[in-house]
């Protein structure tokens, strides 16, 4: 089969691209811009073209075009196909028809999901299960790639609830993190978002399972209301000690994540000998606490770079920073991601940064995200008016094009700099 993909360089749907080409099938791709994931594509053999998306990089033979959520119904290679009545699928249809094919495991939340989605698949695959794995981020252990062919039944999908993705997804088991207000340009209030997770917990069967995080109010009220069983975690948990001793990721966050793990793993008969082994050696992936060590001109540092793009993601992350290195001075850059986002979540951010112990805060400009930006908002929003607001001598707005020198020319050797955000704000640790 002949499948093209639109917007093949998105973390998502450039795994559910490399699990066809396991497959045997003929996969194409079109990007608006080339990345590290559309090169890694082209090593496995994926032909992709960059640039404007034009009708010419559909093949008239192609059996089914897949398209990422962000692409609108004007895209020309949409369109293309629309006139040769060739199968159109979004990513999340596409994948929620593979959730059907196999055991699913879906690991779903505002936050935490690529780091639980990712634990879960190293210890059930060092147990053995051989699982399908598609996430959110790209592991070291699965050769720098965001997924994983397994030859067992059981998938594991990191279920994201923007647009409302994850109702196109039937798992086995449903494991639930958080649910906080987030992607409100689309839910417009958290009312709405508990409504949707609460359906999406409706596709769980009378033997499905959801495993889900007893501390969150939000999960406590729509967690008790299914027919499925519940499977609670919580951080009271006696393991909750012995994960913080052992992990290598900091910070509370990443305890309730490796509670979520190892819930799952004994739901599946893992020993927890085996889980907390596995988890011991998880040392993060890209861009979620990703730890190097570095160099700004002939000055060692340390380098973090890191996805966080929500308040409540920068302050559990700069928390764990600061708990890790407690005398270290702690520089960080940030780059909100989308307007909207800025926008709507604007006095959180201020809350978070006026109460972080962190010695320097370089806030960037905001990142835009093609297709989901409305105009009004994005006057009205902006990195400049967020740091008059927060009103600290320690945070400060910068240029992306200023911010390498400054750090160079200003930071000692072993300070710690971390850099987060979920746009294009990942290059800058390159430079270090």
């Amino acid at each position: 089969m002949k499948i093209h993909f639109v917007g093949i360089g998105g973390i998502g749907i450039s795994a559910l691209a490399q699990y066809y080409l396991s497959k045997g099938h003929i996969v194409s791709g079109s990007d608006l811009a080339l990345s590290e994931v559309t090169e890694f594509l082209k090593e496995k053999g994926i032909k992709i073209t960059i640039g404007p998306h034009s009708e010419n990089n559909l093949s008239k033979d192609a059996n089914l075009v897949i398209y990422s959520p962000a692409v609108t119904l004007s895209n020309p290679e949409y369109k293309k196909a629309k006139e040769l009545n060739i199968k159109l699928q979004s990513y999340p249809e596409a994948l929620g028809q593979l959730t059907k094919q196999y055991f699913t495991i879906a690991i779903s939340g505002t936050h935490g999901k690529s780091t639980t989605t990712s634990m879960t698949a190293l210890v059930l695959l060092k147990a053995g299960l051989d699982p399908t794995v598609i996430v959110g981020t790209r592991l070291k252990e699965f050769g720098n790639t965001n997924f994983r062919a397994g030859k067992s039944n059981i998938l594991i999908i990191e279920a994201d609830e923007h647009f409302a993705s994850f109702l196109n997804y039937w798992p086995k088991i449903i494991v639930l993190t958080n649910i906080e207000k987030e992607h409100l340009d689309y839910y417009k209030n958290l009312n709405n978002i508990k409504k949707t997770y609460k359906t999406y917990l409706s596709h769980l069967s009378k033997e499905g399972i959801l495993v889900a995080n007893k501390e969150d109010k939000n999960i406590n009220k729509i967690a008790k209301k299914g027919n499925y069983e519940t499977v609670f975690y919580s951080i009271k948990q006696k393991e909750s000690k012995k994960l913080k001793r052992i992990l290598k990721i900091p910070g509370k966050h990443n305890v309730y994540n490796a509670l979520a793990v190892v819930t799952v793993a004994r739901i599946l008969g893992v020993q927890d000998k085996i889980s907390f082994d596995e988890l011991s050696k998880y040392r993060g992936s890209w861009r979620r606490f990703d730890l190097k060590q570095g160099r700004a001109g002939t000055k060692k540092i340390i380098v973090i770079s890191d996805y966080g793009h929500h308040p409540t993601e920068v302050l559990a992350t700069l928390r764990a920073t600061r708990e890790k290195y407690p005398t270290k001075k702690i520089w960080c850059v940030f780059q909100p991601h989308q307007h909207q986002r800025t926008y709507y979540l604007f006095k959180d951010f201020v809350k978070i940064f006026r109460s972080l112990a962190i010695d320097n805060i370089l806030i960037t400009d905001i990142y835009d995200v093609a297709g989901r930006e409305v105009q009004k908002i994005n006057s009205e929003v902006s990195s400049e008016k967020l740091v008059k607001i927060i009103n600290k001598s320690n945070v400060n707005y910068f240029l992306l094009s200023e911010v390498e020198n400054y750090i160079k020319e200003n930071i000692k050797s072993g300070d710690v700099l971390i850099i987060m955000g979920a746009g294009d704000i990942y290059k800058l640790a390159d430079k270090f």
